[in-house]
């Protein structure tokens, strides 16, 4: 029995699985953001809830883990930013604890149960509030010891101009620190963003692909830029890594026909022909993080 988490900085999500396809979910904590020793309590309570002694934790959490020191940068959840956050939990619970990006630990469910299944390299992409992704080749992470591998959205690689006919997009800055990162224009914040810059309106990122999908000009035109600012950065990852399927996670993911502009303008712009789609709808839509976790602890390494 492994006991694995999908932690995030809203919740805490537990679940008992004896398999990745066997997961049993328990039910949800609140994550504790500024106590650290509330914050291992908690997971203690999901463990007591369990019964029985697993054979380790496997974790996947937002947030990057450095491949050097082991300390785990992560912004939304201050009381394990900075730590060394397996060998702290490994003392605390007196369990073996294995950790892994959760964007990581999407890549590696969508590879082993999900559209990526049969592939040798998945790419999984996270289109949702930003932009993420993780890199899985012959069933591994990647990132087995932690790392920024897969991290497409930052980078300053967004196009100076985009859509048919081109237009000047301006640089905005990222979160990160960088400037015209492909998060500042890609997932569904930059969909909005895009679009007030364009059409100086507000609206929602579901509130744009309703209105393109009802054939609604300025926001076809918004989708445009979007598909075109974001489909060549995530080209040259495909060229890069060599990736045979484009699994994609996050909120925009929900829209097939948003994911067919975008497989449609990637599968033009890389080396490799493909007659079939490559960037697709990932097929884990409940609790990917958890899957993912649950193949990290039965075979995968963790950061």
């Amino acid at each position: 029995m492994i006991i694995c988490f999908d932690i995030g900085g809203s919740a805490i999500k537990g679940a008992i699985t004896h398999s990745p396809e066997r997961i049993f979910p328990l039910p949800r904590r609140t994550t504790p953001l500024d106590d650290f020793r509330r914050f291992v309590a908690t997971l203690e309570s999901v463990l007591d809830e369990a019964g029985g002694l697993p054979e380790r934790v496997a974790i996947s959490i937002t947030g990057v883990i450095d491949p050097e020191t082991r300390r785990i940068k992560c912004a939304n959840i201050p009381c394990i930013d900075g730590r060394e956050l397996a060998a702290e939990l490994e003392a605390a619970l007196h369990l073996p604890v294995v950790v892994a990006n959760d964007a990581d630990c999407f890549a590696l469910a969508e590879a082993g149960i999900g559209a990526g299944r049969g592939h040798r390299i998945v790419f999984g992409a996270i289109l949702g509030t930003g932009v993420g992704g993780g890199l899985v080749v012959d069933g591994k992470l990647i990132n087995a010891d932690g790392g920024f591998a897969g991290e497409w959205g930052h980078a300053p690689a967004v196009a100076s101009e985009a859509g048919h006919p081109p237009i000047t997009i301006p640089i905005f800055d990222c979160g990160c620190g960088l400037r015209g990162c492909v998060d500042t224009v890609g997932g569904a914040r930059g969909l909005e963003r895009l679009h007030t810059t364009v059409h100086g309106k507000s609206l929602s990122s579901h509130e744009i692909i309703d209105a393109w999908q009802n054939g609604d000009e300025e926001a076809a035109r918004t989708i445009d830029i979007f598909v075109d600012l974001i489909s060549s950065p995530l080209a040259l990852v495909i060229n890069i890594t060599g990736a045979t399927i484009v699994p994609v996670g996050g909120g925009l993911s929900n829209s097939e026909a948003l994911l067919a502009e975008i497989d449609r303008a990637v599968r033009g712009r890389i080396l490799r022909r493909f007659d079939r789609p490559l960037v697709v709808r990932g097929e884990c839509r409940l609790e990917p993080g958890l899957i993912g976790a649950a193949l990290l602890g039965f075979g995968g390494k963790g950061a």
